[in-house]
């Protein structure tokens, strides 16, 4: 195993289209790329207007999502906040959280650890 790795994020593959969410705009995940075991680091680039469509959470995993550009909202548990560029949300394990692009799309980085298996989502969870 190499001692670092240096990888572009639009190297990494958009799965978006695989889950039926490309007019939701991009997701890479980049932990398998850069070889990481412990940790994980995912690129999302939400269209406007645009909401993940699950909320989630972790048992173990806590998880750090970090506004790159553009605007947006995080619904945390029964918490609603209004995001802009370099805001971090913070989002300890069991919390169910989901986010939305305001009109102008945003750009994001989540990070955390990494434990196989431990995400739990549920559909249609943030409703207004």
């Amino acid at each position: 195993m190499s001692e670092y790795t240096k990888i572009n994020l639009s190297e990494i593959t958009d799965l978006a289209p695989q889950f039926g969410m490309e007019a939701m705009g991009e997701a890479r995940f980049a932990r398998q790329q850069m070889g990481a075991e412990k940790i994980g680091l995912t690129y999302y680039r939400m269209n406007g207007g645009n909401r993940v469509g699950f909320g989630h959470t972790h048992s173990e995993v806590e998880e750090a999502y970090v506004v790159l550009s553009g605007s947006g909202r995080f619904k945390v548990q029964d918490d609603i906040l209004d995001v802009a560029p370099r805001d971090v949300v913070y989002v300890a394990p069991n919390a169910i959280r989901e986010w939305e692009a305001g009109k102008e799309g945003m750009e994001l980085l989540a990070f955390g650890g990494h434990a196989e298996g431990d995400a739990e989502m549920t559909q249609g969870w943030w409703t207004d």
